[in-house]
């Protein structure tokens, strides 16, 4: 019996890019706690984990790869709780775009890292429904 293998079987990374390395930095590993598991100043990069997925800080200008462009989709960040999150990176200085929005099936808190890249505080409650 032949077995089928999926070409694609996980996504291991993505990209953040940012125009100053140090104050991204410090926002993912103190502000927002996700463990540092890479850090290259001197080859502009830095890596921090989120548990499933791979958050890959890069200055693509001082690396040559292009031009600054801020990630147009935001990333969203799961957390237990939504409202307790958001209060503890308010106390940090983050500020949120709007009241929490709930959706009947997810909570979500919408903000930005240093460079304007779009984040999501993000805690689903309640199964998710699909259209088969």
């Amino acid at each position: 019996m032949a077995t089928t293998q999926n070409l694609i079987t996980g996504v291991d990374f993505v990209s953040v890019p940012t125009r100053d390395l140090e104050a991204t930095v410090d926002f993912y590993g103190n502000t927002l706690e996700l463990p540092r598991s890479v850090y290259m100043p001197d080859r502009n990069v830095a890596e921090f984990e989120t548990g499933n997925l791979t958050l890959s800080v890069i200055d693509p200008e001082k690396m040559g790869i292009g031009d600054f462009e801020r990630n147009a989709s935001a990333i969203a960040l799961h957390v237990d709780d939504v409202e307790a999150a958001r209060k503890t990176l308010e106390e940090r200085g983050v500020t949120f775009m709007g009241d929490i929005l709930d959706t009947g099936v997810r909570h979500m808190a919408f903000f930005a890292d240093p460079d304007g890249n779009p984040l999501l505080l993000h805690h689903r409650y309640a199964p998710r429904h699909t259209d088969l």
